[in-house]
């Protein structure tokens, strides 16, 4: 048999097949797809854990992690469940498979429908593209989202939308990977597919606070650089991990993704400086995006000259839609994408495909797909050159509708699950909880301080002249604002009319003011602070939503008097 010709060949044990390495495995492969899996699961955490959560406002940090931490740990049960049976199993209908676990060590360990590995390396890697889907789809909801209504909309939408798609295009069965189109690595089946499902879902879970879409300032660049890092770092497995083999195609796509990626920044920049005169950090996160994900789907069959093409078209193309277009398509102005999923994902990931559909070379698809019919998968640009001009064409063609699917797709099963979430719970939070945050949402803040926190960890006692935060100061024992956190005045006397529950506070002093959390936000907080209370010699105030003092965070004052018809301070910091 296989094994005694082996041993008679003289092979290093390490090599000769056994119980737990049969003669099918490929060490080396399946050591490389499982380091290719956990690379794009460090791309989602910590990578854009960190990224969303230093993108966004301050008051948002936790919420917009927490939503990309929740879905990962979500879809990874609920793809062992049934979504990788749907995705990639026996097929039920030309674009779904039929539904079944991925659990039992008798499928788990008999060979992959692809590649030279197990099954529970195939449901691994595949199960953390699924996982960042989901992630890149939250980039289009955060700071405003319920996150129960998260926690429903993520199983449902992976169980009706992505497991259509990735069965559609990458299964075997699928009607469009019949066709012949050419997607590398998920430029349709993730980034395409977040795109348009997250500028749909942001529609119908309506927009951020007016005043957080004016000003939304990252809360830290440094620690975005850092999530970016991981991001583009991860990509060699995003894309390496395509060919299920550690190939020549495989080391072609990983030098090819990086080399359209620092194309696609350089001209990001290149546009800012034009026409901001400046260079943007944040312009050239952007970039690095739009050419991982333009790459994405032609990464291993296209030449590095036609990488660098891509990057320059990358780099421009959607920086126009992002910021230019964006601004006269009334459509685009009304939804609100914090990180401009759209631009960056829905965007960048057609251009990718449909440059496919141009560039893909004959032999590097033959090496990719290893298939008798390789002839083909062709781009547009080889089959003109060798007058096969219908087969380019036709491959363009397939590209086309495979962006067609996939954007309709996504636009109908989102809006309808939306719809359904929308039944059951709210999808976007209260107007009193946007204007928190991370602790009306959660009771839990991502920059407590020790000297900010000091009070909350003392049993509720104010410190006089502690520093003061969102969430982190408290009243003295016994006053009718006891535990209540958020934002804070210092050593202030309220002289004004009582505004907790009619109680009368005049002779009430207390080194902090704040509302109370479990009622998220109440009336009285908005009434009372912003509807004219008078603070003498106060460190903080808020003032009315409409005031010409209001920013949203709640504007400082020194030694002011704030009068009571919000319309006067002495001097503001």
């Amino acid at each position: 048999d296989i094994k005694q010709l082996m041993e008679q060949a003289m092979l290093p044990p390490n090599l000769v097949p056994d119980e737990a390495n049969p003669e099918w495995l490929n060490k080396g492969d399946n050591a490389w797809q499982l380091s290719a899996a956990a690379f794009v699961g460090l791309q989602t955490i910590p990578g854009l854990v960190i990224l969303y959560g230093s993108l966004v406002k301050k008051k948002w940090a936790v919420n917009s992690a927490f939503m990309a931490l929740y879905a990962f740990a979500a879809v990874m049960v609920c793809w062992v469940g049934w979504g990788y049976r749907m995705s990639f199993g026996d097929k039920m209908l030309p674009f779904w498979g039929r539904p079944g676990t991925s659990l039992d060590e008798d499928f788990l360990l008999r060979k992959a429908f692809l590649g030279n590995f197990p099954n529970a390396t195939m449901v691994f890697f595949q199960g953390v593209f699924a996982c960042i889907t989901l992630v890149l789809v939250a980039g289009s909801l955060l700071g405003r989202m319920n996150f129960l209504a998260w926690a429903m909309f993520v199983p449902l939408w992976l169980t009706f939308s992505y497991t259509v798609g990735a069965f559609s295009v990458w299964c075997p069965d699928g009607w469009l990977a019949k066709l012949g189109i050419i997607d590398f690595s998920g430029g349709y089946v993730i980034h395409v597919s977040a795109g348009f499902a997250g500028i749909t879902a942001s529609f119908w879970v309506g927009p951020r606070l007016d005043k957080d879409r004016e000003k939304f300032p990252p809360n830290n660049i440094i620690l975005t650089l850092a999530g970016a890092g991981l991001l583009w770092m991860g990509w060699s497995g995003f894309n390496g991990g395509g060919p299920f083999a550690a190939s020549i195609d495989a080391s072609l796509a990983v030098l090819n993704t990086h080399v359209c990626t620092s194309v696609s920044l350089l001209m990001w920049l290149l546009l800012d400086c034009i026409f901001f005169g400046k260079p943007s950090v944040i312009g050239a996160v952007q970039g690095m995006i739009t050419g991982l994900v333009c790459i994405t789907p032609a990464a291993g069959v296209v030449q590095g000259w036609a990488a660098v093409i891509m990057g320059v078209v990358s780099g421009s193309i959607p920086w126009y839609t992002m910021m230019v277009l964006h601004k006269r398509l009334a459509f685009l102005t009304h939804v609100d994408d914090p990180m401009a999923i759209f631009h960056t994902h829905a965007v960048a990931g057609g251009l990718g495909g449909i440059l496919t559909g141009i560039l893909a070379v004959p032999k590097l698809c033959r090496l990719f797909f290893m298939v008798p019919d390789w002839e083909r998968y062709t781009g547009l640009a080889y089959a003109l050159q060798n007058n096969h001009a219908s087969a380019g064409f036709r491959q363009l063609g397939v590209q086309a509708a495979g962006l067609l699917f996939i954007a309709g797709l996504n636009v109908v099963v989102t809006s309808a699950i939306c719809w359904l979430v929308g039944l059951l719970v709210p999808l976007r939070m209260s107007e009193d909880k946007l204007y928190v945050g991370d602790y009306a949402a959660h009771g839990e803040e991502g920059f407590a301080l020790w000297g900010e926190g000091e009070a909350a960890a003392a049993g509720g006692v104010a410190r006089s002249g502690s520093s003061v935060g969102l969430g982190s100061t408290y009243s003295k024992p016994g006053s009718p604002y006891e535990n209540y956190a958020s934002r804070s005045f210092e050593n202030s006397k309220d002289v004004g009319p009582a505004a907790y529950g009619g109680k009368d506070n005049q002779e009430d002093q207390s080194y902090v003011y704040s509302f109370n959390p479990k009622s998220g936000l109440p009336v009285e907080f908005v009434a009372g602070y912003g509807g004219g209370r008078r603070y003498e010699n106060s460190m903080a105030t808020v003032s009315e939503e409409k005031s010409p003092y209001d920013d949203g965070q709640g504007r400082r004052y020194t030694n002011s008097l704030y009068d009571a018809d919000a319309s006067r301070s002495v001097q503001m910091v």
